[in-house]
């Protein structure tokens, strides 16, 4: 008899169904009147072809290395093009892709220079050791070329298939899919008389996170005729500490005229420049809290012990940037509501500082820039929750390679909340902690049981790099809807249990979905019910001999568990099948009408791992002609 069928006899017995003020930090100015010490970082333009645009970003702390690209969304494919600064003669540059970052394992394309000065560009894998290794079967760095100036100065340009569809084990080629894709690089010198062996030190190669497939979309949202001002919410001279990692938070309160609500209809990063390798991701925080409730102006260290309390319902998103992101647009018919007599005037920045080289000389005024106007749109826009409540209820065991966990927006909550004709799903904000390498997001009709196209997925995952994302299609959701939030999570270097919390060495798995018409539901989300999870307590201890205990607290009793593959194995299995508690919480906090504990689990689907996303099978690829053939 299975361990999971011996709980299902045990719980069926005893299972329950439960329940004014500017500074010289502040810019508020008008569309025409920008700081000039200050740009726009991750920037976007237009390329010759109207229908397709270009983005950049610095690949290295030194700016030596800039990359650009230009996705091809009907041919499937990008054009990548780097400028290499300060190259030595018969130096090599290599750029590609990996899972998490990794140089071992990494898909590159290379432009090196031979002893017969022949400047060459080849496809190539990196092994487990990181030595290189030429594809001898393919070349899939197409119409590329490697360029070397007198000055010094180089570049690599070359095109790429988002799915080479080539599946040999030892040449396994990187699928470039919509989410966050981990851009590597290296560089060494030479002279070379071949790349095939060669392996850069540790000090050579690099990687940064970005979204590759940005949607083609992201640019075409209406221009408006509203009078738009700049508002920005930034640093001043703010000596950086020679850290490898600085979280710096800053509260500020609202310009007077924001006693008016107002619509933010974009926002995007203020880089200082110089500072673009520096300033890693940003998050803008509204503070709720009763609009005359005073909160101190905080600077300094967003983890300090000295922090004021009371600063820590600085914690709902307004805006957020991540590294290469660009600038953020509102659909036209909605606007994020700022400002008013019924809004809390206290905001917060929090800026990730990465300093790899540990420079202690460092100084920035970087920030975050969100566009106003006082015409307000049709539509205030909102932002919702969906995934796992934020509590110790749900537990990870330490030494898994791959758990999952799932939160649920069930079917009873949409259909109370939401209106006859719906709401439009615009943006999505996939969160964990340290631990999540994979999210998504589902979406199902249940009147009938239909799962429709997956709301948001990001098969590589970082917390590392965080943005608002613009979907490529927005969504309709309906009452009756039912939306799943799964998180993958790897604890293999754990040696306790990991708990759902607030702390970034606890675990969240979300999702902060951005929609209009702005409704009174503001988190829909669920955790193991209090009956079921007091029931798994009872069995361990009863059945395993585990020293569980009813006077023991939710945490204190997953600590007490010896954990064993099978016993996380199982765990994860009950959550699948165990009575839910549900957080169908109103603006207000308190949770719709009705009795939402001990809910039964639906009997949805899970997303399965490996789904592609946004990228179409290789059946649509001719591989005898240079490029995809248009459908």
């Amino acid at each position: 008899m299975s361990v999971l069928l011996m709980m299902t006899l045990f719980f069926t017995t005893g299972l329950v169904h439960d329940s004014a003020q500017q500074s010289l930090d502040w810019q508020n100015s008008s569309a025409s009147d920008q700081d000039d010490r200050l740009h726009r970082h991750g920037h976007v333009k237009r390329s010759a072809d109207e229908d397709q645009q270009t983005y950049a970003l610095t690949l290295d702390p030194e700016s030596k290395f800039k990359l650009s690209w230009t996705p091809d969304f009907q041919r499937q494919q990008i054009k990548f093009h780097v400028d290499i600064g300060h190259s030595a003669p018969q130096s090599w540059f290599a750029l590609g892709f990996s899972d998490r970052g990794d140089w071992p394992g990494a898909d590159v394309c290379i432009g090196w220079e031979d002893w017969k000065g022949a400047l060459i560009v080849q496809d190539a894998h990196v092994d487990a050791s990181g030595i290189i290794h030429v594809d001898e079967h393919h070349n899939d760095c197409r119409r590329a070329s490697y360029l070397r100036r007198k000055d010094g100065l180089a570049s690599l340009e070359f095109v790429r298939s988002f799915d080479t569809c080539h599946r040999r084990q030892e040449e396994r080629d990187y699928l470039i899919e919509d989410g966050t894709v981990h851009v590597v690089y290296a560089s060494g010198p030479g002279p070379l008389y071949r790349i095939n062996g060669v392996s850069p030190s540790e000090d050579d190669v690099g990687f940064q996170r970005t979204r590759l497939l940005k949607p083609p979309n992201a640019l075409e949202h209406q221009k408006t005729n509203d009078p738009l001002h700049a508002l920005l919410i930034a640093n001043v001279q703010l000596n950086i500490p020679a850290q490898e990692t600085t979280y710096y938070c800053r509260v500020v309160r609202l310009p007077q005229q924001f006693i008016r609500k107002h619509h933010v209809v974009q926002f995007e990063a203020a880089i200082q420049e110089g500072r673009e390798s520096l300033v890693h991701h940003m998050e803008v925080f509204h503070c709720e809290a009763p609009p005359d409730e005073t909160i101190p102006e905080y600077r300094g260290p967003c983890t300090d012990p000295n922090r004021p309390e009371s600063t820590r319902v600085c914690k709902r998103v307004l805006a957020a940037w991540a590294y290469g992101a660009g600038p953020f647009r509102y659909p036209p018919e909605a606007g994020l509501p700022i400002g008013g007599p019924e809004f809390n005037p206290y905001i917060m920045l929090e800026v990730h500082y990465n300093n790899p080289t540990l420079r202690g000389d460092w100084v920035d005024s970087s920030g975050v820039r969100l566009w106003y106007t006082s015409h307000l749109r049709q539509y205030d826009a909102g932002v919702m929750e969906l995934g796992l409540e934020y509590t110790d209820k749900m537990a990870i065991p330490p030494g898994q390679d791959s758990f999952t966990l799932t939160g649920y927006c069930l079917p009873q909550c949409t259909a109370v909340s939401l209106p006859k004709t719906g709401i439009t799903i615009f943006g999505s904000q996939l969160h964990t902690h340290l631990l999540g390498y994979r999210v998504v997001t589902q979406h199902f009709r249940a009147e009938d049981g239909q799962e429709l196209p997956e709301l948001d997925r990001d098969n590589h995952y970082s917390t590392h790099y965080q943005e608002i994302r613009l979907l490529a299609n927005p969504v309709k959701v309906f009452p009756g809807d039912a939306l799943l939030t799964t998180c993958w999570f790897d604890t293999t270097d754990k040696v306790n249990v990991s708990l759902g919390g607030f702390s970034i060495s606890d675990e969240m798995c979300v999702n902060y979905v951005h929609y209009f018409p702005r409704i009174n539901l503001e988190v829909c989300k669920s955790s193991v019910s209090w009956q079921a999870l007091r029931n798994y307590f009872q069995f361990v201890n009863e059945w395993d001999k585990q020293p569980t205990s009813p006077s023991n607290g939710v945490s204190d009793n997953y600590h007490a568990i010896e954990w064993t593959r099978l016993r996380a194995e199982t765990l994860r299995d009950y959550y699948s099948m165990a009575p839910i508690s549900m957080q169908c919480n109103q603006s207000s906090g308190e949770r719709f009408p009705g009795n939402w504990e001990g809910l039964a689990s639906p009997r949805f689907p899970l997303p399965l791992a490996e789904t592609r996303n946004n990228v179409k099978p290789c059946e649509s690829r001719d591989d005898t002609q240079d490029e995809y053939v248009p459908d």
